[in-house]
């Protein structure tokens, strides 16, 4: 057992630092897979670890794509290590093989999380969602079953449901993603008018958008070239600028 602190230390630089030294990679199986069940931070930290041994070392981990399942949750926006954990499970999603029900779960959770995450994430969270309908047409029903959100008494979609398989989540829509294209912050709203259209088959790089900052969108509005817009069709006459005004006998405006 290792404190909190240290287990992040070790955890951060352990892919890239321990295991190409090691002789037996392998002998850290057990070290990941249970700092993989730890939960939080930690959780997402073992997955660069875990992706290694997957890939070049044939570890076998049957559960493992329910318990990234259920890393999802509503801090998943917020935390330090957003960028790392996006970008792994952009990899470990990218696989055509994977059945369209445990896809459809992670498209419809991360649609529901995105109801309370903050602009930058959402720029990043909704080309994420589109490079998963294209890798996947058979999820593609979620955006274009008929009826669509306006026919839905109630969304069958179960988020409490640890079991992706169980989720009900091909049964459901994108209400979600619907909403957003009504977004405070126009660029979030234009990103989700996009499942509007039919989808161009290159998948959009969000590699540029995994570290994207609200200081950063900030900044950019900041720079953009104001442009003049007229707010009075009619000159302003008077104290109070309407027609007929008893004011305007006696005050002027220079």
């Amino acid at each position: 057992q290792l404190p909190t602190g240290l287990y992040k230390k070790v955890l951060v630089i352990l892919h890239d630092s321990v295991l190409p030294y090691m002789n037996e990679p392998t002998l850290m199986m057990d070290f990941l897979t249970v700092a993989y069940g730890i939960g939080g931070a930690i959780s997402l930290l073992a997955l660069n670890g875990l992706f290694i041994l997957i890939h070049q070392h044939n570890l076998e981990y049957p559960d493992f794509y329910k318990k990234l399942y259920n890393l999802l949750d509503p801090s998943i926006y917020h935390v330090k290590y957003r960028a790392r954990f996006f970008h792994l499970t952009d990899l470990f999603l990218s696989s055509s093989h994977l059945p369209a029900y445990l896809v459809a779960a992670f498209i419809k959770r991360l649609s529901r999380l995105a109801l309370t995450a903050p602009p930058e994430a959402l720029l990043m969270i909704i080309p994420f969602i589109c490079n998963l309908f294209r890798r996947h047409p058979a999820c593609r029903v979620l955006v274009h079953r008929p009826g669509g959100p306006a026919d839905m008494s109630e969304d069958p979609y179960v988020m409490e449901e640890e079991e992706p398989s169980e989720s009900r989540a091909l049964e459901s829509s994108l209400w979600e993603i619907q909403s957003l294209q009504n977004h405070y912050h126009p660029d979030v709203a234009k990103a989700a008018a996009v499942l509007n259209q039919s989808l161009s088959e290159m998948e959009d790089d969000i590699s540029g958008l995994l570290e994207l900052s609200a200081y950063e969108l900030f900044d950019k509005e900041v720079k953009k070239k104001a442009v003049d817009v007229p707010l009075e069709f009619e000159q302003v006459r008077g104290l109070f600028g309407k027609k007929n005004d008893i004011f305007a006998e006696h005050f002027s405006l220079d």
